[in-house]
């Protein structure tokens, strides 16, 4: 696997939204904030969980927060404090490696 990252430098943040008003509000302060590089926001999802005993199915929004592992504690703070939910789903995923050109350019993006 060719690129240009140390294993664990970057890290997506995933979670989903009620929303493309709330994904691309939460998005917009995370990037401003230099907590993420860029988020990518797919609308269309269905999901199917338990709440409060009833299976519930619900339209939602996915969005992959692209940061740095060294800023993944105050970017999930951050995403808690702007997240609708009562219990919003953050889940980090490695990133194990990427090209060059977009790797330098999402590393002036994020805190150092």
């Amino acid at each position: 696997m060719g690129g240009d990252t140390q294993e664990g430098e970057f890290v997506f943040i995933y979670t989903t939204l009620p929303s493309m008003a709330a994904a691309e509000a939460a998005s917009r302060a995370l990037v401003a904030e230099k907590l993420a590089a860029c988020v990518n926001i797919y609308p269309g999802l269905r999901s199917v969980y338990e709440w409060d005993g009833e299976v519930t199915v619900e339209a939602e929004v996915a969005g992959f927060i692209k940061t740095r592992a060294a800023l993944v504690n105050e970017a999930m703070a951050r995403l808690s404090e702007l997240h609708p939910y009562e219990v919003p789903a953050m889940l980090v995923l490695p990133i194990l490696a990427g090209n060059t050109d977009y790797l330098t350019w999402a590393r002036g993006q994020v805190k150092g």
